[in-house]
């Protein structure tokens, strides 16, 4: 990918960053402590309940992660084109599946609260819907391979940071981009958390909303940076 490309897509990501504290917020406070978009956690939260923890649930995990991997195949499939260069039709429709499939997750909690694991109705949607959106835009994310802001996971950005750094021998590069990735996470997910205290939908339908802005967004900044980078 040009620089002009990765460029354009930092701040896109950055926001996306923040949707996951929201979706994380939202499944774990308010679908029956399961992760849809972190499938580290969720893969533990299924080892946990196989060994019997209370509170946990084999089947809603198990939904959560047969959902995000059906959806990192949809979203593997509309990432091909990215390996020849073209980034903005993907990336746009990765963004635009992933804010209707929020906004329709939203639509599942409508009424139930803060807490859906009482109405199955309600919250099985809401499991499916947030592991395809978040299947979709972590393949594509991961072709895109822009360092340090894979959205998702801050494990190897965390490490990065203090393994980088100049106490630990390194030059520090790329330590804004990180910290930056860190305090949006932090920022998405309290938000979320605030937002859960009122309703589930409320903080599936901000997600949403901005997952559909990071879509306007990053057709916009792409079209730029690829008409930056003809040459005259």
């Amino acid at each position: 990918m040009s620089s002009e490309r990765e460029r354009a897509l930092v701040p896109v990501l950055l926001a996306l960053t923040a949707v996951t504290g929201l979706v994380d917020a939202a499944s774990v406070l308010g679908l029956g402590r399961v992760f849809t978009a972190n499938m580290t956690g969720n893969v533990a939260f299924l080892g946990f309940a196989a060994a019997g923890a209370p509170g946990l649930s084999l089947v809603r995990s198990g939904a959560a992660l047969l959902a995000f991997v059906v959806g990192a195949a949809i979203g593997g499939r509309l990432a091909l084109p990215i390996a020849s260069g073209s980034t903005d039709r993907p990336i746009s429709t990765a963004l635009g599946l992933e804010a209707a499939l929020l906004l329709a997750a939203a639509g599942a909690a409508v009424g139930a609260g803060s807490d859906l694991s009482p109405v199955p109705a309600r919250l099985y949607p809401a499991i499916v819907l947030t592991g395809l959106a978040m299947g979709i835009r972590n393949a594509v994310v991961r072709k895109l391979a822009v360092p340090d802001l894979t959205t998702t996971v801050l494990t190897l950005t965390l490490t990065g940071l203090a393994a980088d750094s100049p106490p630990a021998g390194g030059d520090g590069r790329r330590w804004l981009r990180r910290v930056a990735s860190i305090a949006t996470m932090f920022a998405g997910a309290a938000a979320g958390t605030w937002l859960v205290g009122r309703s589930v939908a409320h903080a599936l339908a901000v997600a949403g909303a901005m997952s559909a802005l990071s879509a306007l967004t990053a057709h916009g900044r792409l079209r730029h940076a690829e008409g930056a980078a003809v040459p005259n």
